[in-house]
């Protein structure tokens, strides 16, 4: 696990295993701007690294609006497809709104995207299977 960028509400992570995974683990809450520039640096991190999985550490991240939802879906999920993740794991949010805000959109992401996604609560098994370790 090699730490890449650290921000206050943010840290951003490379696992390697058969394959690499880009993990991005919110550490509190970020508004809407330092969000989309931080989810877009990860894109870039990933692309760079060649990763081919993606965790979500989601556990202590805060409230996000409707509108930065309806970005990640529309914007971002399809950047990862076009730079090769072929895995999504989603360690889920503590807060119950931001949980059930989240799972909607990974919930549509999972139906019409062309990648897996997995919900955990273990990180060493979200972060195992994001590298390809586990079927």
């Amino acid at each position: 696990m090699q730490l890449l960028a650290s921000y206050p509400y943010l840290e951003l992570y490379l696992h390697e295993g058969a394959g690499r995974a880009l993990e991005a683990q919110w550490t509190g809450v970020a508004a809407s701007p330092v969000l989309r520039r931080a989810t877009l640096e990860c894109i870039e991190l990933a692309r760079a690294h060649g990763v081919t999985g993606w965790v979500a550490d989601d556990r202590r991240l805060g409230p996000i609006s409707p509108t930065d939802l309806s970005w990640i879906y529309t914007y971002v999920f399809p950047l990862l497809v076009q730079g090769g993740v072929l895995r999504f794991a989603c360690l889920e949010a503590e807060d119950p709104h931001t949980q059930r805000d989240v799972n909607q959109v990974h919930e549509i992401a999972a139906q019409q995207l062309p990648f897996e996604l997995r919900s955990f609560t273990d990180p060493t098994e979200a972060r195992a299977w994001a590298c390809g370790a586990q079927p």
